[in-house]
């Protein structure tokens, strides 16, 4: 399968490494990053040591190949810039797979190009960007696949079967929103907070005011998905949420790396989301609230 990642971060990156030992891929990102790759090859290490050398560019107007698979892996407030110079790489059977954090990406997606192109998805997967050309990773986890319309096409099947032979243990879900959603309010819950503290997700368990904080930011959350008609259940979602600090309990949020590295956060597509939708449905949301100025405000300190 001829594949392209559009944002080659960390995620990006670890999956375009896995999936080249049988796919054609590409990665499309950050310049210091595609230089080191072309000079040196792509290293992971970590959960997977591996040493790829694949193409590399830091724009999209050098890829000349036309993709089966776009994996579009940018943060979530890069979305309608990157699928905008993602139009010209579409060939008629070219779909985009989202594998972003953030509850409006797919709306963003959808602006530009048809729907009946779009999947979406969602991973645990954890890694961290530790030089040019270098990953860390830091946890194995699972991935999760699906149609908008929650069907299990061919071309599904078919993206799914390559992740898995590539090592990327991969499912199917018929109802890929509501796995967005689930995501998006265990991130709500855990990456402000962390950001805010600057400390690891493990940290959250070992304060019992802390423990209470992720409680009520969750349960705030998740009454904004159930508004949006998302069959989610509090009780789940706190007891998933918890699930994900302890698995995680080393690691730090993907949030904190970028607002300590001096980057933008997906704060506004995470709770920044959840406070709109809830003002939207007239579901009280302070605590999400507090977390958007929280982070903002430290960020720009």
């Amino acid at each position: 399968m001829n594949i392209v990642v559009i944002g080659a971060g960390a995620i990006g990156s670890l999956f375009g490494a896995l999936l080249s030992k049988k796919n054609t891929v590409v990665l499309v990102g950050r310049t210091p990053h595609i230089n080191a790759i072309q000079h040196r090859g792509l290293n992971i290490t970590g959960k997977n040591q591996l040493h790829v050398t694949l193409t590399a560019f830091d724009s999209t107007k050098n890829v000349t190949t036309t993709p089966d698979l776009i994996l579009l892996t940018v943060k979530s407030y890069d979305t309608a810039t990157a699928i905008k110079h993602t139009v010209p790489l579409l060939g008629s059977e070219t779909v985009v797979l989202s594998l972003q954090n953030g509850l409006d990406n797919i709306e963003n997606i959808e602006q530009v190009i048809e729907k009946n192109r779009i999947l979406a998805g969602v991973t645990t997967h954890g890694a961290i960007f530790s030089n040019p050309g270098e990953i860390v990773h830091t946890g194995k986890g699972t991935t999760i696949l699906g149609e908008l319309n929650g069907t299990r096409s061919q071309r599904l099947e078919s993206i799914v079967h390559v992740f898995n032979e590539a090592g990327i243990e991969t499912s199917i879900s018929t109802d890929i929103k509501k796995e967005i959603w689930a995501k998006a309010i265990i991130n709500s819950s855990i990456n402000p907070l962390t950001t805010f503290l600057q400390c690891r997700n493990g940290y959250l368990l070992e304060n019992p005011l802390l423990e209470y904080f992720v409680e009520a930011v969750c349960t705030e959350s998740t009454n904004v998905a159930r508004a949006e008609g998302i069959g989610l259940l509090t009780v789940d979602m706190i007891k998933r949420t918890k699930k994900v600090i302890t698995k995680t309990a080393e690691n730090y949020s993907s949030m904190l790396q970028s607002s300590q590295q001096g980057k933008i956060t997906e704060i506004e597509s995470i709770n920044g989301k959840l406070v709109f939708l809830g003002k939207k449905h007239g579901i009280p949301t302070p605590l999400n609230k507090i977390l958007c100025t929280l982070v903002t405000s430290s960020s720009h300190t």
